[in-house]
């Protein structure tokens, strides 16, 4: 029996348009190892792996969903491999620079969480022109978590807070869910719907530990970067047979 292949404009006719979830979030897990089965160097498994991303921000972008994060680079990230690391920073900055007409042109707006002021200069002005060129799009947003851990933003939002209740700015018991959330990386994005992790590993590495509170959880084994639009299909059929409670009966 043959598999039809999914149009590429089009939602797959099983899923319902309504029940789509508004976030996806990915933990793009695989790219080194997909590299390995391949007698290739990591690196080209990175390279794979941005390939993937875009087509899957055109995925959501054509299906529906409103908004998609990508982990790509957290804070333990840097005790990999110097040039691993160096491959890496340099190749977010050319693929900002090469894709930033094409963001334009799809109404893409692209938005960096994490310790930017860490990453080198130059990737950090490229940064800040993607994001200052795009403010003003309306289609898909699209973050990127960029030298991020999810323990690191709960501290820099816990220290901004108490910097506050010290200046007397605001009184301990005004803190709140909301007010936490006002002062985390993510402040005006709504928290994911769907989570999804490549590689078959089960675990969450410090991602969006506070905004992950009640999203669906989707494994797959499928390494990176052979996670295609088939597959992307599969996680959101999944997704739509959950029943979300959110801790309710």
């Amino acid at each position: 029996m043959t598999t039809k292949p999914i149009a590429l404009q089009e939602l797959p006719a099983d899923l319902d348009k309504s029940r789509l979830p508004g976030h996806v979030a990915v933990i793009m897990d695989g790219n080194g190892r997909w590299a390995k089965q391949r007698g290739l160097p990591r690196i080209m498994g990175h390279q794979r792996g941005v390939d993937t991303l875009k087509d899957l921000l055109r995925c959501c972008r054509d299906w529906g969903v409103p908004a998609l994060t990508a982990y790509a680079f957290s804070t333990e990230n840097w005790g990999r491999p110097l040039e691993e690391v160096e491959f890496l920073m340099t190749l977010f900055e050319r693929v900002l620079r090469k894709e930033l007409k094409e963001m334009m042109e799809e109404n893409v707006r692209i938005r960096f969480v994490g310790n930017l002021e860490s990453l080198p200069p130059s990737l950090q002005a490229e940064i800040e022109r993607s994001m200052e060129e795009t403010k003003d799009n309306l289609g898909i947003q699209f973050t990127v978590a960029t030298n991020y851990g999810g323990r690191q933003e709960i501290v820099q939002a816990c220290r901004a807070i108490a910097a506050k209740v010290r200046q007397g700015a605001i009184e301990p018991e005004e803190i709140d869910e909301a007010l936490v959330e006002r002062h985390l990386y993510t402040c005006g994005l709504p928290s994911p719907d769907l989570l999804i992790r490549t590689s078959g590993e089960m675990r969450i590495s410090n991602f969006l530990l506070w905004q992950m509170a009640y999203a669906e959880i989707y494994v797959t084994p499928t390494l990176w970067p052979d996670f295609d639009r088939a597959q992307f299909h599969q996680a959101l059929s999944a997704y739509q047979q959950r029943e979300r409670r959110f801790g309710k009966v």
